[in-house]
């Protein structure tokens, strides 16, 4: 592709477009061998060789992550006061990363960091109906016919009810281990559970939209509260098992699709 050497650089994480003409100017920047001041310079990323201080640029048009986002973190691109999932991608090249969908502070999981809007919006569009799949603990006594009642929808306040959510049960946490492995259950999720304040019911839930608190609400409408909840898919993306919290892995768009 051809770019502007100015917007090359910055997206490749050498600052805003006024701090990196500053660096051109300052001849710290070659193209193809040559020291270029030109920060207008079209560059054509499948040929031409840009270096910084002698050091090559490897530019991506877009980069993909797969974060398995802990407790306690916002999901935001950037916050002046909390740390945020982009804080957490030390590895990052492009400042235009952002994640694709929101995760509240207190869920854990799958999250996924790109730049990629075209992917972004095939994930979250309603219309598409993307698969996005959680463990979650409640405690309170949810009724028999729960899994019939997510089937049908909710009504959680909203000018309509949720779309139809497929819950399962797991009847103990060694049955939850059984089917997800050893590694599933994170010291924060081991932590709700010893905070329980009553027994707990353990399910997993697949739901097709994103609304505001939606899982946690559908099952306040049942007089359940949920105390822990990890997102481990979301379409094809399945999060890797190796990961622990806080930890994340450069992937491959084929692998998402």
């Amino acid at each position: 592709m051809n770019i502007r050497l100015d917007k090359l650089l910055a997206d490749s994480g050498f600052g805003t477009r006024s701090d990196v003409k500053q660096l051109v100017r300052s001849g710290s920047v070659s193209v193809n061998g040559a020291i270029c001041k030109d920060s207008g310079l079209k560059i054509d990323t499948d040929k031409d060789n840009v270096e910084v201080r002698g050091k090559q640029v490897d530019f991506s048009e877009f980069e993909y992550y797969m974060l398995y986002k802990p407790a306690g973190i916002i999901t935001a691109s950037r916050d002046k006061k909390e740390k945020t999932v982009l804080d957490l991608i030390e590895s990052k090249k492009r400042r235009d990363l952002f994640p694709v969908g929101r995760l509240d502070r207190d869920t854990e999981g799958l999250l996924l960091i790109t730049n990629d809007g075209e992917l972004s919006h095939k994930l979250l569009s309603p219309g598409k109906h993307v698969d996005k799949k959680y463990i979650v603990f409640i405690t309170g006594n949810p009724p028999e016919d729960i899994a019939e009642q997510f089937k049908n929808g909710v009504d959680i306040g909203d000018e309509k009810p949720t779309k139809p959510a497929i819950l399962k049960t797991y009847n103990n946490i060694d049955s939850l281990k059984n089917t997800y492995g050893e590694t599933i259950l994170s010291d924060y999720a081991l932590e709700c559970i010893q905070n329980a304040e009553s027994d707990i019911s353990i399910y997993d839930i697949t739901i097709t939209e994103g609304r505001y608190h939606e899982i946690k609400r559908m099952f306040e409408a049942v007089d359940c509260k949920v105390i822990y909840l990890m997102r481990y898919s979301m379409g094809n993306l399945t999060l890797d098992p190796t990961l622990n919290p806080g930890n994340y892995t450069k992937i491959h768009r084929d692998f998402i699709n």
